[in-house]
């Protein structure tokens, strides 16, 4: 195959325990999918799932046992933490009945969703997409990924983040508005899942900012934690 440039490397995600690597297709969000955090942003009720995306590059890969760094990002003056439980998507699927979702992951992993809060506000305000706020470079932190048989009980797994030390957010995954194979049911009608796809599941409440120097802690029970220092 003749390119115009050399095509960049495929994106992968460390497996825990294992060599081998978890290529990754595409990046899906849930919004607002615990109902604290849906309040806290001036929402509230179980509303039909919505999704948005973030690109590959997104993503800053936290090797186990390993420190993760970002750049404060540009534009800026408010930067916000969000944890969240990823579903790492092995076996694609169009109309998977939630029933079947389990057949389709391969593993989870704990991830961040960092949000440029003051841009995404601004663009809500004026009724345009507010990509600009969730899918600018490194918004994406990721740790490795655990095998689904390896992770437990990850349906009632306590979910945090602590920022220097001090928790921030605290719940647990069973207060998913959507659980995670409504979630897979929802999400496949709309696209036709890939092996490599993720899926970061929502925040709970107590999100906030960060600045750069801060250093953010970010766990789900059963799973590899990560690390994470702004710069």
């Amino acid at each position: 195959m003749n390119y115009v440039f050399n095509p960049a490397p495929t994106v992968s995600v460390p497996v825990l325990g294992t060599s081998a690597r978890f290529p990754v297709h595409r990046i899906y969000c849930v919004g607002r999918n615990y109902e604290e955090h849906a309040k806290e942003m001036g929402f509230s009720g179980r509303e039909p799932p919505f999704f948005f995306l973030k690109p590959t590059d997104a993503l800053v890969v936290v090797n186990a046992g390993e420190p993760g760094v970002m750049p404060y990002p540009s534009l800026t003056q408010n930067l916000h933490h969000e944890i969240e439980l990823v579903v790492a998507i092995g076996t694609g699927g169009k109309n998977i009945k939630a029933a079947d979702a389990h057949k389709h992951i391969y593993g989870y992993a704990v991830g961040l969703d960092m949000t440029r809060r003051d841009l995404q506000n601004e663009m809500k305000k004026q009724g345009r997409p507010w990509c600009i706020g969730k899918a600018f470079d490194a918004s994406a932190p990721i740790g490795a990924i655990t095998p689904a048989p390896a992770a437990g009980a990850i349906a009632n797994a306590e979910i945090y983040l602590q920022v220097n030390g001090q928790d921030r957010q605290r719940s647990n995954v069973s207060k998913l508005i959507w659980n995670i194979a409504e979630t897979i049911e929802h999400l496949s009608a709309a696209w036709e899942l890939q092996p490599g796809d993720l899926i970061y599941t929502g925040t709970p409440e107590g999100v906030a900012a960060v600045v750069a120097g801060d250093t953010m802690l970010g766990a789900v029970a059963g799973l590899q934690s990560i690390t994470v220092t702004v710069k």
